[in-house]
Parts: C-alpha cells; sequence; structure tokens
C-alpha cells in the first residue's frame, strides 16, 4: 500500500502535509477541508470571470456581448472541466487519480500571473467572436479548465474518505455554488471598488497557489481513504461507491431520455442568463456588477436546490414562475415602451424564478454517487448549449432579441406537470376517466389556439387612436394573463399559451409597417423606422439619430445634434471659421454630424460596428454621409486603438460619441484615453463628449479626469427647450468640451447653457486600471 501514498506525497506541500496530519484526528477533519477546498475553488473560479472579462471588454469597444461571449467560453471550459473529471474517475486508478490533479494543478502555476497577451488586435470587419473565444483560451483556459474539474472531482474524493457522509457528497455542490455566489457579489462591492486590475490579479494568482496546497492535503486525505475503504484496490473501491442503500437519492436507471432533460434543464436557465444579461447591459452600461447580478441569482439556484433541506417548496416555485412569467411575457409582446430600468426587478425576478423551477428538477432527479461526475457533465453540456443559443445560432437565425422569450416559454414547457384530477368519493368508471382525459388534451391544444387569435386582435388596437381602445386593450391583457395563470396546473396548455404571448403580438401587429430597416450585429440590434417625416435609428430602447425625409431639410441634423443645441454651438464658437477643420468623430451612428462639415474639412470617422457604417453608408436610409461629407474616412475598429496610429496634433476637434444604446464605454473615459486624445489634437484643438445618459452622471468623471489632465473644461446643454422642438425631432443633449488652452472655449463659455467645470468632483479618477461606475449611478432620476 505505500506505492498508493507515495504520488500524493511527493505533490502535496509541506504545508498540506501539515494540515492532513494536524486534522487526522478529527471526524469532522474531511469535511471542514473538503468544503473549505471546494469553496476556495469555486471563489477563484467565479471572480476571475468578472475579473478577466473587465480586461477584455477595452478591446472590443465595451460592448455587452464581450460579457455574452465570455460566458460562452467560461461554460465550453466548465464542460471540458467535467468530462475530465468525470473520464477521470471512470477511467484513471483511483491511486493515480489525485496525484494527477495535483501535478496538473502545479503546472498551471507556472503561467501565472494571468493576463492579456501583447499585441492581440480583434477583426475590423467581422464578427469577433471566434477571436475572442481564442484570446481567452491562450490567456485563461488552463487555469480555468483546471478550477472546472476542481468540484466534482473533490467530491468524488471525498467519496472515497471513509467519512460517514461520504456516500452522498452532494452537499459539497451546495458550498462550491456558495464559493461563487460569494466571489460574484464580492467583485462589484468590494474588489472593483477597492482594488485596481493589477491588484485584482495579482490577488488571484496568490488565492491560486493557496488553492493548491489545499488540493494537495485533499488528495493525501482521498488516497488514504481510498486504502482503508477495501483490501483491494480498484475494482472492490469503486463496488463500494456503487451501493446506494443509503442514497436519498433517485436510484433509477440513467437512460438518454433521463440525460436529455438533464441537459434541457441547464441549457434554458443558462440561455436565459445571457438574455437577461444582455437586456440590462444594453441600456445601461457594461460592467460588471450588471453582469454579476443575473450569474449571482443563477448561482443562488443551485445553492437553494442542492442544499440538505431546500427552503423553496415545489408548488410555491411553480405559482411564482406562473405569476412572473405571464406579465413579463404580456409586456415583452403586447406593451412597448416600458422604461428598462423599471422592468429589471421583474426580468430578474421571472429568470430566477425560471431558473428555480428547472434546477429544482435537476436536483429532484439527480443520480447516484456512481454517475455523479456524468450528471455534471450533462448540467454542463446543457449550460454550454445555452450559451451557444444566444452567442452563436440566435444572431444568424433572428434579427431581434427573441431567444430571450423563446427560453422563457422553453422554462414553463419544462416545468412539472400539476395535478390534473381530484380524488372524489363517487368512483370514476375508466371509460368516463379516459373520455376526460381526452378532452383535456384537445383543451390542450384548443385554447392556447384561441388565445393566440385573440392576441393578435389586441396587438392591432393602438390606444392612442381612440379613448375607449386604451379601455379595451389593457383590460383585455389582464383577462389574458390571468386566464394563462390558471392554465398553469397543465403544463402543455400553459407552455403552449406563454408561447402565444410571445407569438402573436409579433404576427398581428400592424404597426411593424413603420420598420424600414432592422438588422443584428455582435454589438446589438439596430432598428431603422418611418417616423411620421423622418427615419430614425434605435439601438436598444435609446434613439441614435434621424433625419428628415423632405429633401429641403435633408442636410438639417435632428435629435442630439440639432444646430440650436450645444453641439452646434460648439461647432460655431470653437477654433477659426476661416481655415479649414480636422475634425474626428468617435462613433458614427446615422452620421450626423457630418452636415456641419465645411469646404475643405478633411473628416475621419471612427466606428466599432461594420454593421452601422453600412448603415450611415446606405442613402436610402440615411444620406448625411452622402449629402454633406461624401470625401469623409470612416475608419473601422475601436476608436483608441485606431486613433494611437494616427500622428501627433493630427486633428482640431475630437467629439466623442460612441456610447451602445444607452451603456457607455469605459475605456474611452480614463485618464489613459484622454491622454491618447489630447496628443492627437491641436494645440488649439477641443475634445467634445456627449455625455447625455438616462442612468449615468458623467460629469464628476470629465471633471476629475480635466483635473488630472491640467485642461480647461465645460459642459453644456439646451436652453430653451420645448416640446415644438420635440416635435420636430430635437433632442435634450449634455456635452463637455475640453481643451489644453482656456482661451479655445472662450466664446464657447459665453453661450447659454454652457458653463466651466467644477474645479474637482466627489469621485474618484478613473484609469484603465481602475473606474467605478456604481459612484456615477443615478440612483433617482
Amino acid at each position: 500500500m505505500s506505492s498508493t501514498s507515495a504520488p500524493g506525497s511527493a505533490l502535496a506541500s509541506p504545508i498540506a502535509g501539515g494540515v492532513t496530519r494536524a486534522m487526522a484526528g478529527s471526524v469532522r477533519a474531511p469535511v471542514v477541508l473538503f468544503t473549505a477546498t471546494i469553496f476556495l475553488n469555486a471563489f477563484l473560479l467565479f471572480l476571475v470571470q468578472p475579473l478577466f472579462s473587465k480586461q477584455v471588454l477595452p478591446l472590443l469597444g465595451g460592448t455587452p456581448a464581450v460579457w455574452t461571449t465570455c460566458l460562452l467560453f467560461f461554460q465550453a471550459m466548465l464542460l471540458l472541466g467535467y468530462l475530465y473529471a468525470h473520464l477521470a474517475a471512470r477511467y484513471v486508478p483511483a491511486r493515480v487519480q489525485p496525484a494527477t490533479h495535483v501535478a496538473l494543478l502545479l503546472a498551471s502555476l507556472l503561467s501565472l500571473p494571468i493576463g492579456l497577451p501583447a499585441d492581440w488586435t480583434p477583426p475590423a470587419s467581422s464578427s469577433p467572436v471566434v477571436w475572442l473565444l481564442h484570446l481567452l483560451t491562450v490567456s485563461l483556459g488552463l487555469h480555468f479548465f483546471v478550477l472546472s474539474a476542481g468540484a466534482p472531482l473533490l467530491q468524488r474524493w471525498f467519496a472515497r474518505t471513509g467519512h460517514p457522509r461520504a456516500h452522498n457528497p452532494y452537499f459539497l455542490y451546495a458550498a462550491s455554488n456558495l464559493g461563487s455566489f460569494v466571489a460574484l457579489l464580492g467583485y462589484p462591492f468590494v474588489v472593483e471598488p477597492w482594488l485596481p486590475l493589477s491588484a485584482q490579479t495579482r490577488t488571484w494568482s496568490a488565492g491560486y497557489v493557496l488553492l493548491a496546497m489545499f488540493v494537495g492535503a485533499c488528495a493525501v486525505l482521498a488516497m488514504r481513504g481510498w486504502r482503508a475503504m477495501a483490501g483491494t484496490p480498484g475494482a472492490a473501491a469503486e463496488a463500494a461507491l456503487g451501493d446506494d442503500e443509503a442514497d436519498d437519492i433517485d436510484v433509477a436507471p440513467v437512460t438518454w431520455r433521463r440525460r436529455t432533460r438533464w441537459i434541457l434543464l441547464a441549457l434554458v436557465p443558462s440561455s436565459l442568463l445571457a438574455g437577461v444579461t444582455t437586456y440590462l447591459t444594453t441600456d445601461v452600461a457594461a460592467i460588471p456588477l450588471l453582469w454579476v447580478v443575473p450569474l449571482a441569482l443563477y448561482l443562488l439556484t443551485f445553492v437553494l436546490v442542492f442544499a440538505r433541506r431546500p427552503p423553496l417548496p415545489e408548488g410555491i416555485l411553480l405559482r411564482a414562475q406562473a405569476l412572473l412569467v405571464v406579465p413579463l411575457l404580456l409586456v415583452m409582446g403586447v406593451g412597448r415602451g416600458a422604461e428598462p430600468w423599471t422592468m429589471a426587478p421583474l426580468h430578474l425576478l421571472a429568470f430566477f424564478a425560471c431558473a428555480m423551477v428547472c434546477h429544482t428538477e435537476l436536483a429532484r432527479t439527480r443520480p447516484s454517487v456512481k454517475h455523479l461526475t456524468e450528471f455534471y457533465l450533462w448540467i454542463a453540456v446543457g449550460g454550454l448549449l445555452g450559451s451557444v443559443v444566444n452567442v452563436l445560432v440566435a444572431p444568424v437565425l433572428f434579427s431581434t432579441v427573441l431567444e430571450y422569450p423563446l427560453m422563457l416559454v422553453a422554462a414553463c414547457l419544462l416545468r412539472r406537470a400539476g395535478p390534473v384530477a381530484r380524488d372524489d368519493a363517487a368512483p370514476i368508471r375508466a371509460a368516463d376517466a379516459a373520455a376526460s382525459a381526452q378532452r383535456r388534451r384537445e383543451l390542450d391544444l384548443v385554447l392556447p389556439l384561441v388565445l393566440f387569435a385573440t392576441l393578435a386582435i389586441l396587438a392591432d388596437l393602438h390606444p392612442e387612436a381612440e379613448p375607449w381602445r386604451t379601455i379595451v386593450k389593457y383590460g383585455s391583457m389582464a383577462i389574458v394573463a390571468l386566464v394563462v395563470f390558471s392554465f398553469s396546473e397543465r403544463r402543455l396548455r400553459f407552455g403552449l399559451a406563454a408561447a402565444a404571448l410571445v407569438l402573436a403580438p409579433m404576427l398581428g401587429r400592424t404597426d411593424e409597417t413603420d420598420l424600414v430597416y432592422r438588422a443584428r450585429s455582435f454589438f446589438g440590434v439596430y432598428e431603422v423606422r418611418r417616423n411620421g417625416r423622418y427615419h430614425t435609428l434605435t439601438h436598444g430602447t435609446t434613439l441614435h439619430g434621424g433625419q428628415s425625409l423632405n429633401p429641403v431639410f435633408r442636410r438639417e441634423p435632428l435629435t442630439y445634434y440639432h444646430r440650436a443645441g450645444p453641439l452646434g454651438q460648439l461647432f460655431t464658437h470653437v477654433g477659426d471659421s476661416t481655415t479649414p477643420r480636422r475634425v474626428a468623430v468617435v462613433g458614427l451612428g446615422t452620421g450626423t454630424t457630418a452636415c456641419y462639415a465645411r469646404p475643405g474639412d478633411r473628416w475621419t470617422f471612427y466606428e466599432i460596428d461594420p454593421l452601422v457604417a453600412r448603415i450611415a453608408r446606405d442613402s436610402t436610409l440615411f444620406s448625411y454621409i452622402a449629402d454633406c461629407a461624401p470625401d469623409a474616412r470612416v475608419v473601422l475598429g475601436d476608436a483608441r486603438r485606431e486613433l494611437a496610429a494616427e500622428p501627433d496634433h493630427a486633428y482640431d476637434l475630437i467629439v466623442l460619441d460612441a456610447f451602445s444604446s444607452d451603456a457607455i464605454p469605459v475605456h474611452l473615459l480614463t485618464r489613459e484615453a484622454l491622454a491618447l486624445y489630447l496628443r492627437k489634437l491641436a494645440p488649439d484643438g477641443v475634445v467634445a463628449v456627449h455625455i447625455s445618459n438616462r442612468y449615468l452622471d458623467l460629469q464628476p468623471v470629465l471633471t476629475e479626469l480635466a483635473r488630472d489632465q491640467g485642461v480647461a473644461g465645460a459642459w453644456g446643454t439646451d436652453v430653451h427647450f420645448t416640446e415644438k422642438d420635440r416635435g420636430q425631432l430635437r433632442s435634450r443633449s449634455y456635452w463637455v468640451a475640453l481643451a489644453p488652452r482656456a482661451a479655445s472655449l472662450a466664446r464657447l463659455t459665453r453661450e447659454p447653457g454652457w458653463t466651466p467645470l467644477p474645479p474637482r468632483a466627489a469621485t474618484a479618477l478613473w484609469t484603465d486600471d481602475f473606474s467605478n461606475v456604481l459612484r456615477v449611478f443615478r440612483w433617482r432620476r
């Protein structure tokens, strides 16, 4: 038996060996050690996700799709880790398995600290999904793979320790998800506000080294326990693991039908996770807080359903799911124009309820310990497929984010069926019972069809047309909600009714005739609509520009860029009006700003999304570029990277208007970014930053950047803005102007609506290494 312990003893560190010797006499020692190790493993696994994603974010313009693509990578590596754990448990001898994993863990220490490789540039003219996945694999792949395998392997090792609780180690799964949950909530509220990225990376690397010591100690205990389990190695030990007499879990055979259901139950919450995250980050900001809140709720569901005593009865969960999903689908389908931030709680609660229902069913059908690693493997397969649906499949199939409501429908179809019959005092003949069951099955199809037709009619009722239509429409919606909720005891009927809530408004709504163009890219969904006399471009719920269809006014800048607003004043009162200007605009949009071009000007637009460039250059949609600046240069790629390649002092005016919906690319508003802009600016030049935002107050950020760089600054907004302006497709906007010389802003600050920036602001300086979006969030709007 000495040969079985030698590898583990050699690989475990002296500290790990000391831990095992100090705890050898305690019955609770294995539980404490394995719980702590699994907790730390999961903590590091999920702490590195927002940490590393935040490092990657600037390379792709701060778009929310970066996080969903990172989720795809994390799910893929989790699957590989679980596959490795499953194959190791099945084919690698028990005496070798712990030593093998510890050796792999020690090898991964050689590539610390983690970080981005130098000189990686995303493609400018195609989707960067494959490029980003490659980058993540090279930079983080080995460490994430090792961590992903940790939870199932450590639980398998614990099952070999001979501990009284070793026959059912699923309680350790709850510890794993609790560690993940703590890491995710700790990152935006503790780690990010206090530690710069460089310190975060060093701290994480130190934790990874500590984990190696703990895993070594667990390996020693596992191999000692293996020797004590049976007098013969290999088969006898595995036979002991296969004894399920004491298990309180499902010991039914693991069939392919059961495996498929596990995959589906894991796929739907994973896809919903990506969907609800995209919903939140598109209109607010691509920041770790809005990444980790849905992910933390997702993991919390695992903690709750795999607890020894799940706190929420399944009946309550099923009712809560119906109560939350039905109004959400109604608002998403029939209703339009709801504020994203006010709807966020309903989205998160519905997501949590759906994930709880699916994961409760997963926990209820979990297999015996003999199939533990296989069970986790199929969960990982479902999780990966959920991300694949959102990141790779849906953008090809759908021009909108249709996968999100469809997955809500799928969650309704996967719920456990409620009671379908009552126990009556009088016996029921078999023939009558069969006929009654047949009628119910027919109604499961007929009633959703009737509901579908009703909703299609309601979708065509425009409340603004006549007051009675408002009463009819929203009164009918309330009745529909009650009807659909009454279907919740019949799984198929309820699921098909939920599908009707999604699909009927799409087919019945005739106001889609104003839709001129819709397309989807890695960076989001764009819609061009005919709004009376105008074409408008929207992304998310934010208007990004518009143009008059009247040939007389085609060259008139509208929305945030109108001539009477801050940007019009800036072009009028900054610089020499007699000499040609060199202008750089970060963010193309509809190309509206091109209509401030004068003869002889040289204009360059920097745009990260090729789809936006196609929209702006399509004169059937918007003709600002063709009419006002046909010779303008459009450079595809991230603005910071592309601007860095330009000669110093190349521009007289740099306009930053690169926001995606209302989300902000943080890396364009840092000390290093402003230093770059100032280098590319002429001595008398000006940097203009568009800071209009529903959720974030960015003026303090620019104030601190101006103080840090020692430049003059002013901020301006519209004065005397009226409803008439709004009717002419003008929008109130907020801008900040920065200049190396205060004299460059002298005329501008004398204009109504413009005020010098205060000397400093109550917020920390944003750098590439540190930013705190929470500090500038508008909690009251």
